[in-house]
């Protein structure tokens, strides 16, 4: 029996091959098929069998200690790796190695450099012994004396009111306020500026004035001080009118007023104290000397005699600094008492439904929407709108908190020139004390509550407000009040400005005794520096910062030192200055700090109530 042969023939083997096969076969193991040995190959079998054998490459590896791999995998990484380093790396090191140009920082805009100048006005109005960083050259002490013979503790110090040399509490107490206000509520611009310091110096120096101006440790008093200095009007002895002396070479009397019965003079020193505790909060004593003071200037004002003014009937106030009420000055300062101490009596006294009826704050009268150092109820109203859309307390103050915020909306509609609430001058000036002299600073105390709603809007997302039927943008308010600081700044029929140092035309001969006098060590008489204020040459001191009140109802200026409704300055007008600019520049960043002024305010919402008692059968 033969097994299958696929070759073909028998598994057949020659005998005489036989000897030679089994030399040939060195294994012994394999049977030969010699059928197939003995059979012809065709070509084909044969290519098989007479091929050489294949050559298996033997794969090379690389120890690397942790692990082994195939050089080839390896290589392949290897030059990925480097290649990847050639084409990425090595471009983003030689670009980071060039030299970067720094990008152009931003400059400022015509707003805060205008402020930087409006602010060191009031360096230069500084009264009692200068501080060592005294930024005013042309300055120096003076009125060391001032209330020694008459106070218990001396009134040294303070700000003169405007060119002459009398120190006007009750003005001087609302430009604290109103500077106060600006750091409350744009503080990160001023730091931004790098005024921060600056403005809070100013304020203090006003702050610590005001609180030798009554016994400010007593938390009950009975009178205060209301001025400093007396000028009549052609006055024949000495005082600040008869005489035209720098405040350092004074020597004539300097009388002190005192007020008995003064709701709207205490109110408003309440005011500027409680503004200013605010802004010191981060001097956490200070601050409180300021709360203490301005409850006890409250206190007076609140419990005083209502029905006198702290002018009424005085030579010397009345003339200058006439105040037409203190029902406005008691809601203006309740509402900052509020916001500083967090008392709920306060905010019940200035949400009473009887309050406005005083104010006549519900009645919209144009000129007691025009908010200033005489009429603080603009500023009131919306000091408390801020309170109704930010925190909404709801009963029981909505009732008065909505009647605020509606007369405050139908105040910012007075702003549209269309509705012809105020008049215009051609030049674009609103004339909001109908045509008198010296409308800048009310332009300015309109433009910066315009600013300042346009930035309450902006910070509840709201878009804006109605007028009757017509709707206004928040940005709407924004572009008026840049109208009227624009103004000022030289967008005028004069192409001036009416900041000194500001521009390249700016007034000259400002009606100012320490800017008109040479600082050149020569102390002239009384009457002596009078050659100085009737000269036609400019001011031999730069008074940097000053508004001039500005021109007549033709857009109309003379720049003369003899006429003061043109050109002199005061800090009233420079505040209302500052608070406008601060509230418009943009370099600085934008919008207002929310929370900061609410700060001490207390929850105006019940508490969660205590869960149910357990049950019991």
């Amino acid at each position: 029996m033969y097994s299958a042969n696929h070759w073909g023939g028998p598994f057949e083997i020659d005998g005489d091959r036989g000897h030679e096969a089994e030399e040939d076969d060195h294994s012994g193991d394999m049977d030969l098929d010699r059928g197939a040995l003995s059979r012809q190959l065709n070509e084909t079998q044969a290519s098989w069998l007479l091929s050489p054998p294949e050559s298996k490459k033997k794969d090379k590896y690389i120890d690397l200690g942790c692990v082994v791999c195939k050089r080839k995998l390896f290589m392949m990484v290897f030059w990925s790796i480097l290649i990847a380093f050639l084409v990425i790396v090595v471009p983003m090191i030689i670009v980071k190695s060039i030299p970067k140009k720094k990008p152009n920082p931003i400059l400022p805009d015509a707003y805060e450099n205008a402020l930087h100048k409006a602010l060191r006005f009031f360096d230069a109005q500084r009264s009692g012994k200068l501080p060592e960083n005294n930024r005013v050259l042309w300055r120096g002490n003076s009125g060391l004396s001032d209330g020694l013979d008459t106070t218990d503790f001396g009134l040294v110090g303070g700000y003169y009111d405007a060119g002459d040399n009398i120190k006007f509490h009750f003005p001087m107490a609302f430009s604290m306020t109103l500077l106060s206000w600006t750091v409350v509520e744009y503080s990160e611009k001023y730091k931004a500026m790098g005024e921060y310091d600056h403005v809070r110096e100013i304020i203090k120096w006003g702050t610590d004035y005001l609180l030798l101006t009554f016994n400010s440790s007593a938390t009950s008093i009975n009178k205060m001080y209301s001025q400093v200095g007396i000028a009549k009007i052609n006055s024949t002895t000495p005082d600040d009118h008869y005489c035209w002396m720098r405040p350092e070479d004074m020597d004539y009397p300097r009388p002190v007023q005192t007020a008995t019965s003064a709701s709207d003079l205490g109110a408003e020193v309440a005011a500027a104290l409680a503004a200013a505790s605010i802004v010191f909060r981060d001097d956490p004593a200070y601050s409180k000397k300021l709360v203490r003071g301005a409850t006890a200037a409250y206190k007076f004002a609140y419990d005083t005699d209502h029905g006198q003014t702290y002018s009424r009937g005085n030579p010397y106030i009345e003339p200058f600094y006439n105040s037409t009420g203190y029902w406005d000055e008691l809601m203006w300062s309740a509402a900052w008492m509020y916001y500083a101490t967090g008392n709920n009596s306060l905010i019940t006294f200035a949400t009473d439904p009887k309050l406005p009826q005083s104010t006549l704050a519900f009645m919209v009268i144009p000129d007691l929407s025009v908010f200033s150092w005489d009429n603080k109820l603009p500023g009131a109203e919306l000091l408390l709108t801020r309170l109704r859309i930010m925190l909404n307390p709801g009963y029981p103050y909505e009732e008065s908190l909505m009647g605020y915020h509606n007369v405050t909306e139908l105040t910012m509609c007075m702003s549209v020139r269309k509705f012809n609430t105020f008049n215009w001058t051609q030049g674009g000036l609103i004339q909001l004390n109908h045509g008198k002299p010296q409308p800048l600073q009310y332009a300015m105390n309109f433009a910066f509550l315009a600013s300042l709603y346009s930035d309450y809007l902006d910070a509840v997302n709201a878009p804006g407000f109605y007028c009757g039927p017509d709707f206004f943008s928040a940005s709407s308010l924004r572009s008026f009040a840049k109208s009227q600081v624009d103004y000022v700044l030289g967008k005028n029929p004069k192409n001036m400005s009416y900041i000194v140092g500001y521009g390249k035309k700016y007034p000259r001969h400002i009606h100012h005794r320490g800017a008109s006098i040479p600082h050149n060590g020569i102390k002239y008489s009384c009457t002596g520096g009078f050659k100085w204020r009737d000269t036609k040459k400019s001011n031999p001191n730069l008074l940097i910062g000053a508004m001039a009140p500005g021109p007549d109802q033709f857009d109309g200026f003379i720049d003369s030192q003899k006429d003061y409704s043109y050109t002199e300055p005061t800090l009233a007008g420079n505040a209302g200055l500052v608070a406008a600019l601060i509230s418009l520049t943009g370099t600085a960043g934008n919008g207002i700090d929310k929370n900061t002024i609410f700060s001490a305010v207390p929850p105006l919402f019940p508490g969660t109530p205590p869960p149910p008692a357990a049950w019991k059968p």
